[in-house]
């Protein structure tokens, strides 16, 4: 009967946990009214998210509850927040050899939001608004090169190309 009990009393104690810590995740809305929210700021709330492949975007909000995901989640994420806090955002898809990673580009901030950087002191990473130059930054930060990129929207679950896709050998042919 204590075995009986003590097991009940760990699963009562592990739910209660996991309701409060669940119950403490921001969601979108809260993240939309921080005040004078900058992208380093914004970064800073994603700092003990685990990452966690989707091939699909997540809803932000599962996203946020679960504290977990990744570089599209995040970027599409920061692109709707910052945007609708005044930022002109531009979601920068790069293609490399095995993997492909998508990062928020800020124009006012002339800075890149990166998940892979969500944990590092400089949350944002400078960097002119040139694609190209985003592209090669990212690639560096994988040592790879990049294969193509490209410019998307993300809007009610849906991507939609902006820009035309540009390959790494279309500017080494230009170049």
């Amino acid at each position: 009967m204590k075995i009986v009990a003590r097991i009940f009393l760990i699963f009562l104690i592990s739910g209660l946990f996991l309701r409060s810590t669940i119950s403490n995740a921001i969601t979108v809305d809260e993240l939309r009214r921080v005040p004078k929210l900058t992208p380093e700021t914004f970064a800073s709330y994603f700092a003990d998210f685990e990452f966690k492949f989707h091939s699909e975007v997540q809803d932000h909000n599962a996203f946020l509850s679960s504290k977990s995901g990744d570089c599209d989640d995040y970027s599409t994420l920061a692109a709707d927040v910052l945007g609708k806090n005044g930022y002109t955002t531009r979601l920068i898809a790069i293609r490399m050899k095995g993997e492909t990673h998508v990062v928020c580009y800020i124009n006012e901030t002339k800075s890149y939001l990166d998940y892979n950087y969500r944990k590092d002191e400089k949350k944002t990473v400078s960097c002119s608004s040139s694609i190209t130059e985003i592209a090669r930054k990212v690639a560096k930060s994988f040592d790879r090169d990049w294969i193509a990129t490209y410019q998307f929207t993300f809007s009610s679950g849906v991507k939609r190309l902006v820009q035309s896709i540009i390959t790494n050998r279309s500017i080494e042919k230009a170049g």
